[in-house]
């Protein structure tokens, strides 16, 4: 299991658990994930990066924390080389590359290494592309999903865009859904956390949270708030996450600029058993996406049975419903977004039954288990793939 730079480590992590309970010998190459030292030990997973797994333990400013983790990664990578030419792994399930993103086709050396050991390589798509980057990367992207023995992707719609935009036969690729994440935390009784991210107790939280970035559409939904606060002041609007430090600035300024007062800015890593309590207490989730492969927020939102407003988008149909589990709309029609918050902050029964129609979903251990099942059947496809050289 591959992602020896920890980009999506919730995601290996839950998986490796899953298919180690189905009786897969699982390897997991990663390292530590920096913010949640306990992510994978936690979970009962043994990191198995390849050479060292240093950098991960250590709180490193931002910037020599990644020369360091580039260094740390070229050793690893050339470890799991000679250890893999000497002994290849059946399957090499990679779940991210990172240098592809700045065209150093280092990963994609290593891949073909294994492919000529022998090794299958399975690759799950979490983006089609590198986020906010158009097609600047698809020459190597075409390269990287013609090499590999079979796809993961997590819907219907990004499967036909990997046909169309991609040329990749369908017969590759196996629609495995998104699982869950942090529903196995214990619950708190702390009700503190949402006066700690400053919502009044009389107040309605209403909640956006992740990793920032200009396609999650916070631009948006502060342009959509603005006509909640004009007709209410019922709710509040907690935005907790970080990202790019110009784009963290550009919200303040909007806030400001708009003259919100019922927003509050976190601006910083929330720790896991901090966010599940936020979204335990949250009224409302919101995924005001302008695009979306797949999305991590959105299976929290689904595990912990949340009421939900997010994008009508192709992605998101496959498993919600507007008016029957979630309230769908286009984040980019200002007043039609703002419609909807007014509406589920109005109406209790309403927000209360949606919510029970996504708890009736189960997401939890079960969704974990049935997506380990479909992921050991791709193994095995690609394991009776014949290919040419």
């Amino acid at each position: 299991m591959m992602d020896l730079w920890a980009t999506v480590p919730y995601y290996t992590a839950y998986l490796s658990k899953a298919l180690l309970a189905k009786g897969v010998d699982v390897q997991v190459g990663s390292i530590t994930y920096y913010l949640d030292t306990a992510c994978f030990s936690s979970r009962g997973i043994k990191l198995d990066p390849g050479l060292i797994d240093v950098v991960g333990r250590f709180h490193i400013p931002q910037a020599p924390r990644r020369i360091f983790k580039l260094l740390e990664a070229m050793l690893n990578l050339l470890a799991l080389c000679v250890r893999f030419a000497i002994r290849p792994p059946d399957v090499v399930h990679v779940q991210y590359l990172p240098m592809l993103r700045w065209r150093v086709p280092v990963d994609l050396w290593f891949l073909e290494l294994c492919r000529w050991r022998g090794s299958k390589i399975v690759l799950t798509v979490h983006d089609l592309l590198p986020h906010d980057t158009a097609k600047a990367h698809q020459k190597t992207f075409d390269e990287l999903y013609a090499m590999v023995d079979a796809i993961i992707c997590h819907s219907e719609h990004i499967r036909t865009r990997l046909r169309g935009e991609f040329n990749v036969d369908v017969s590759r690729v196996s629609v495995i859904p998104h699982g869950p994440f942090f529903y196995d935390l214990p619950e708190t009784k702390d009700g503190q956390t949402a006066r700690a991210f400053g919502v009044e107790e009389n107040q309605l939280l209403v909640l956006w949270q992740g990793i920032i970035f200009p396609y999650k559409g916070v631009d948006l939904l502060l342009d959509a708030w603005h006509q909640v606060e004009a007709g209410s002041s019922a709710a509040c609007l907690v935005i907790a996450g970080t990202g790019p430090a110009e784009l963290l600035e550009s919200i303040r300024e909007q806030v400001e600029r708009l003259g919100l007062r019922q927003v509050k800015l976190h601006f910083r890593f929330i720790s896991t058993e901090e966010l599940v309590a936020m979204y335990r207490q949250a009224d409302v989730v919101v995924y005001p996406y302008r695009a979306i492969t797949t999305s991590g927020a959105l299976a929290t939102g689904l595990a912990l049975g949340k009421t939900i407003l997010a994008s009508d988008l192709p992605v998101f149909r496959e498993l919600l419903r507007n008016d029957e589990n979630a309230l769908l709309v286009d984040p980019a029609q200002t007043e039609a977004l703002a419609d909807a918050l007014v509406r589920l902050i109005k109406d209790a029964p309403l927000r209360e039954r949606l919510a029970s129609k996504v708890r009736a979903m189960r997401f939890g251990d079960e969704s974990w288990l049935s997506i380990a099942k479909k992921t050991v059947e791709t193994y095995q496809s690609a394991l009776g793939v014949r290919r040419a050289p």
